[in-house]
């Protein structure tokens, strides 16, 4: 799918993602903060659809959200009006980043990998714009380590893609090896669905 049609299918879904906020929160919200909780500085948010990872950004002094879609920035300005949190949000394509190069200190993104239409030319753009000794944290679903659950993500993947433009069974560590970021560390849980990954520039 293109970067447009990813919009155009994100946007479609944006209420009905933004009335299950709560619940996402019970599932997502303790590796959100696990992993998001110690950005520091000026942070930026790719794809940071309704703003999910907004409440876990306590140590940060500025925030910038971006997304692509504009219907789900608006449900990420309503939350970042409901923390009292000062931020901006911008609508950009997170292949083509619109800010300076070692402009933030650090660079997050949450279970977006996947749904890049081209993510090594997105991730290479992440690592642009954060500065040499920053930091890009990232949480991702991944395919399963365990056989019986990988082999339903494989089998919902092409289906899954065509309604919702995110890879089911997408690899994101792989990703980010392809790339030239230096891995710090990673961290698997929930039998391998979600992957925390800690980069810093070369």
């Amino acid at each position: 799918m293109s970067a447009e049609e990813i919009a155009d299918s994100y946007g479609d879904v944006a209420d009905e993602l933004a009335r299950w906020s709560r619940l996402e929160r019970l599932f997502a919200g303790r590796y959100r903060r696990r992993q998001f909780e110690n950005a520091a500085g000026r942070v930026l948010d790719v794809a940071c659809g309704t703003g999910r990872n907004f409440r876990y950004l306590t140590t940060a002094t500025d925030v910038v959200g971006i997304d692509i879609s504009d219907e789900m920035l608006a449900h990420a300005r309503d939350e970042l009006d409901g923390l009292a949190l000062d931020g901006t949000l911008h609508r950009m394509d997170a292949q083509a980043l619109a800010f300076p190069a070692d402009s933030f200190d650090t660079v997050i993104s949450s279970f977006a990998t996947c749904t890049f239409p081209d993510p090594i030319t997105a991730l290479r753009e992440l690592q642009r714009v954060c500065k040499p000794g920053g930091q890009l944290l990232f949480l991702e679903h991944s395919r399963s380590d365990v056989a019986p659950l990988a082999w339903l993500q494989d089998w919902r993947a092409e289906s899954h893609y065509q309604t919702a433009g995110c890879q089911l069974n997408h690899e994101p560590l792989e990703t980010v090896q392809k790339t030239e970021l230096v891995i710090e560390k990673t961290d698997e849980q929930l039998f391998g669905l979600v992957t925390g990954i800690e980069a810093t520039p070369p």
